[in-house]
């Protein structure tokens, strides 16, 4: 009697599409550095794409909405990044747009949702798959304590009742996806080496007992997401700039200090991560007066520094920062 099926039917093919194959880590595709400020003071509007795992650099034709400094970027993964806010002065000042870019045909649109009020110097992090979070920021009034959150089912703005410790922008953010998000350091009148956590199961909000090895300002964050998150560079309160990468282990809350360091010390840098495998931190502001063009890559988990050969467009302050690390 004849069997059934041959091994290679239609059956064999459909457990091969669905059935777990022991290696379920994400595959990342690439991250994205949006906006900021060139050497001439000039606002930028374009993004660079760093193609994970390879780490070339490309131009996307897609640009901001408005060439701004000081945009916050966070991603669903696997669907799409988001940079909100930002300060295209001379032109029109603080914004509120927040602009889209869909994975992975790297298209942009505008949502009709914005953020609570035009501001800059915001911070974000996301809980992919269900909804990214900016937080604080400078607008029209001063410092800004609130934290918006974008649904991504229906890219919807709602606000926390929830606020950061105190009204406060310039701050670093990274997320545990699925657990909590950490927006630390930052400026309220005075440097910050504080790490606030956001719990993402009920949006609330505490304070670590850890704190930043140093009191700063505009530094990176990124994450590797079930491990830990790293706050990179800044400024600290005697005007120094910084090359420490802070690295918070997420099982416990606690902190360390990384031995490797970036490669240039500097603060407004942008801060991105192909979770399971590596954080990159670009861009920012040297001692030099210059901006920095260069791109330092953490391997996870090793914790190891390498700076890419592929550079940024233009050497860059003031960016913001997002990366699909692929279906979290």
């Amino acid at each position: 009697m004849p069997r059934p099926f041959s091994p290679r039917t239609r059956v064999s093919t459909y457990l091969s599409a669905w059935m777990p194959t022991g290696d379920e880590t994400p595959q990342g595709v690439a991250g994205y550095f949006g906006g900021g400020v060139n050497n001439s003071n000039a606002k930028l509007s374009g993004i660079d794409k760093i193609t994970f795992p390879a780490d070339t650099k490309s131009t996307l034709s897609a640009t901001l909405t408005n060439a701004v400094a000081n945009p916050a970027g966070m991603a669903n993964s696997g669907t799409a990044g988001y940079f909100g806010g930002g300060d295209s002065h001379p032109v029109s000042g603080l914004v509120s747009t927040i602009d889209k870019i869909a994975f992975p045909a790297d298209t942009k649109s505008t949502l009709s949702a914005t953020l609570s009020t035009a501001r800059s110097a915001a911070s974000a992090m996301a809980n992919s798959g269900t909804a990214g979070y900016f937080n604080g920021g400078q607008d029209s009034v001063g410092q800004n304590s609130s934290i918006n959150k974008i649904a991504f089912s229906d890219d919807t703005r709602s606000v926390l009742s929830a606020t950061l410790t105190t009204a406060s922008s310039q701050h670093g953010a990274m997320a545990n996806s699925g657990t909590a998000g950490y927006v630390g350091g930052g400026f309220d009148g005075a440097r910050l080496n504080r790490i606030d956590k956001i719990t993402f199961s009920n949006d609330t909000k505490s304070t670590l007992s850890a704190t930043l090895t140093s009191i700063r300002s505009s530094m990176g964050g990124m994450a590797n997401s079930g491990t830990a998150g790293y706050f990179a560079g800044g400024i600290d309160s005697s005007g120094s700039y910084l090359t420490g990468i802070d690295k918070i282990t997420f099982s416990a809350d606690t902190k360390s200090t990384l031995s490797a360091t970036l490669t240039t010390a500097n603060y407004d840098n942008g801060g991105m991560a192909n979770s399971g495998v590596a954080g990159y931190f670009g861009g920012g502001h040297a001692a030099s007066g210059n901006n920095v063009q260069d791109v330092d890559k953490i391997a996870f988990p090793a914790d190891t520094k390498t700076t890419l050969s592929a550079i940024l467009t233009v050497a860059t302050r003031h960016l913001g920062a997002m990366a699909d690390s692929g279906v979290l």
